[in-house]
């Protein structure tokens, strides 16, 4: 079985998580368990896609993208604070002055992944939402400059270090800054909750192949077995996931074009 990880931290610490949940796995399933790591969100839809994936993790707007193009089945969510569901929020540094999303018109912002909901998509539409921009309307007629950083952490270690005016991240980002730099980072706007970050399945996976996949990363909920969701992004745990629970992202997809 072969894992596809999408990088939203340091990829060097991400190689070496991989290889533990991975090890872990091979030992539940008895078999082999290899992973790699794939340089943005499209990258592990397209690895869905082409078979070189059996399973990935990747958030909501990639996944509705898979399930579209590539036929994924989200299998599990993640749980934080016994919620499978988040937001996204738009950073600034406290010493920035700037106190509302108008505030940033001609200055510089930093998303995560140019297909991420929680590191672009609804981060960007906040500023559409309060009459800012149109959805259709390029966001570099508002923004001086927009840039990718490549993941959360990068994205809000760019505001932290004053490199961008602002960031558009999940609401958990600044917890990949240090302590000090926690201190010196705010937000000002945050989004309606969206599903959290999934465990997809390429569609021609073996059934008994996916289930015996989702019984053991289940088993990570056990107490003595905790300590292992450090290796898969760091949630509280996984439940099964709730397909229902996708509609408003693939609403919000077509409103940007990316499905039809």
């Amino acid at each position: 079985m072969t894992l596809a990880f999408v990088p939203q931290e340091d990829p060097e610490k991400l190689l070496g998580d991989i290889r533990i949940i991975t090890e872990w796995l091979g030992g539940e399933l008895g078999m082999l368990v290899r992973g790699f790591v794939t340089s943005d969100h499209a990258a592990a839809v397209e690895a869905l896609r082409n078979g070189d994936a059996d399973i990935s993790f990747m958030g909501a707007l990639p996944y509705v993208l898979a399930n579209e193009y590539a036929g994924a089945t989200a299998i599990l969510q993640e749980v934080y604070f016994g919620r499978p569901y988040y937001t996204a929020r738009v950073f600034v540094r406290r010493d920035s002055g700037i106190a509302e999303l108008a505030d940033l018109r001609g200055k510089t912002i930093a998303f995560a992944d140019p297909i991420s909901e929680s590191g672009y998509y609804y981060p960007l539409d906040l500023f559409a939402e309060a009459g800012l921009f149109q959805r259709d309307d390029d966001p570099g007629t508002f923004f001086d400059r927009v840039l990718f950083a490549g993941g959360y952490q990068q994205a809000i270690q760019a505001v932290a270090n004053g490199l961008v005016d602002a960031a558009g991240a999940s609401q958990y980002a600044d917890m990949l800054l240090t302590p000090t730099q926690q201190l010196e980072v705010t937000w000002i706007a945050e989004s309606r909750p969206i599903p959290s970050h999934s465990v997809i399945a390429r569609g021609d996976l073996a059934p008994d192949l996916r289930e015996v996949f989702v019984s053991a990363m289940l088993r990570l909920n056990e107490p003595e077995l905790r300590y292992l969701l450090q290796y898969v992004y760091g949630p509280d745990g996984y439940v099964v996931a709730d397909l229902a629970a996708y509609e408003e992202v693939r609403t919000l997809a077509r409103a940007y074009g990316l499905l039809r």
